[in-house]
């Protein structure tokens, strides 16, 4: 039912725990009432790192906010997902982490904010957290005060999970098993020169807790990448199985944004056998690799993606909408997978190569390596040609530019058009 504030009605949530345990009774009410609110098709949106439920909901308000008037006659339900994801509180926007040309602010190196959204997205882990603040303020000279730190990184980090990786090879971040004083040190050299280009040959290094907080922030962003796979797959995929048996005749349209798309296109991992009630998915600047349903990587012929053939479980295209004005996705997105899955020296990076498509995201350049996938501008996806299966890459890039540096438009979705785009890949009318 509409939540106070949420401008379309019939509205529900689905909060899902970090294992991707749904909330009961959302769920059941949801089963119960979809069919007697007359719902035909039901558009289900999953936000990407955020700190709290308001900042979702506020999403989904205004993403929501212009659907009744372009379908005026259509059966339209809503779905907002809630899941327990994060953001490092200095970063500029809500879903994706900022990191390499963060300023430092005056006073603690891991500030309060920052501090109470790490204890609530790991509850479990506080003691943990409270020493790397702590580790963060006191920066003790030596390298014990550095492996210890990297000790509760990765602790924070967790042990990788099957779904942690969006190739058929998962395994952990080589970052996280690398010494960490040379991982911080390489890390401070890599942003320092990042944010100083220009800087001359034979440079000092700088101190290697200025690389620190950046291994935290890694292992953040890798625990929310490996919890929005799971949630995905364990927690929204059986509920949209347990929706087809309880109301059949609804038709179900997964809309993803950042970390939210993958969590969708995991969903896909977790259907039921033979539910065909998924009508389209579509993911508004994916943050995860853009070979996860490749058949097989460029780069290694016996790798496929993560989701290699599920855009197949789709009755319906899954739609990629991508941006290149995506300095997130464009630069950050490639810089976090090639820290996180190559231990080579990031001395001397060169940030061409990093940017290439080995490491490439769903939202700045679309699927890659599927064959069949079609390419279009926004303006022919809303005129009709949208295919009607398949794998579809949209170049959204006409409304999604807006946003400062350094992370250029990976939240700039609010636009009537990318909600007509999700309408067209539904053929809700």
């Amino acid at each position: 039912m509409a939540e106070p504030g949420m401008s379309v009605t019939p509205y529900w949530e689905l909060t899902f725990d970090a294992d991707g345990d749904v909330d009961g009774p959302e769920r059941d009410r949801l089963l119960e009432q979809v069919t007697d609110h007359g719902v035909r098709d039901l558009i289900v949106f999953a936000h990407g790192w955020n700190n709290d439920r308001s900042g979702a909901t506020a999403l989904y308000r205004h993403f929501f906010a212009p659907v009744p008037k372009l379908a005026p006659k259509a059966r339209i339900g809503y779905v907002g997902v809630i899941w327990p994801s994060m953001r490092f509180c200095d970063e500029p926007i809500p879903d994706f982490p900022r990191s390499v040309t963060a300023t430092a602010a005056p006073g603690p190196a891991l500030d309060e904010d920052t501090r109470r959204a790490l204890l609530a997205a790991f509850p479990d882990q506080a003691a943990a957290v409270g020493r790397l603040a702590g580790l963060l303020d006191e920066r003790p000279g030596g390298d014990e005060g550095l492996a210890e730190f990297g000790r509760l990184a990765r602790q924070l980090a967790g042990v990788p999970q099957p779904s942690a990786a969006d190739t058929s090879q998962p395994g952990e971040p080589s970052v996280f098993g690398a010494d960490t004083a040379a991982a911080c040190a390489e890390f401070a050299a890599a942003l320092g020169g990042l944010t100083s280009p220009g800087a001359p040959e034979g440079f000092t290094l700088p101190n290697p807790w200025e690389g620190a907080k950046e291994l935290l922030r890694q292992a953040a962003y890798y625990a929310m990448k490996r919890r929005a796979g799971t949630v995905g797959e364990h927690g929204l995929g059986p509920v949209v199985g347990q929706l087809a048996r309880a109301a059949s005749g609804v038709r179900v349209h997964l809309v993803g944004h950042s970390f939210g798309g993958r969590l969708v296109s995991f969903a896909l991992r977790g259907l039921p056998a033979g539910v065909r009630t998924v009508k389209s998915v579509t993911l508004l600047q994916g943050a995860f690799s853009h070979y996860a349903f490749a058949t097989r990587l460029p780069q290694d012929r016996d790798t496929a993606g993560a989701l290699k053939d599920r855009q197949h479980l789709i009755d319906g295209p899954l739609v990629c909408c991508h941006s290149h004005f995506d300095a997130a996705l464009g630069t950050f997105y490639p810089l976090a997978s090639r820290l996180a899955g190559d231990s080579s020296s990031l001395l001397g990076l060169d940030l061409a190569a990093v940017l290439g498509a080995e490491w490439g995201a769903m939202g700045h350049d679309g699927v890659q390596a599927v064959a069949g996938t079609a390419a279009l501008d926004l303006a022919a996806a809303l005129n009709g040609a949208l295919p009607a299966s398949g794998c579809v890459n949209v170049d959204a890039a006409a409304v999604v530019r807006r946003g400062g540096p350094p992370a250029g438009a990976h939240s700039d979705i609010l636009h009537p058009e990318l909600a007509r785009v999700v309408l067209a890949a539904g053929r809700i009318t």
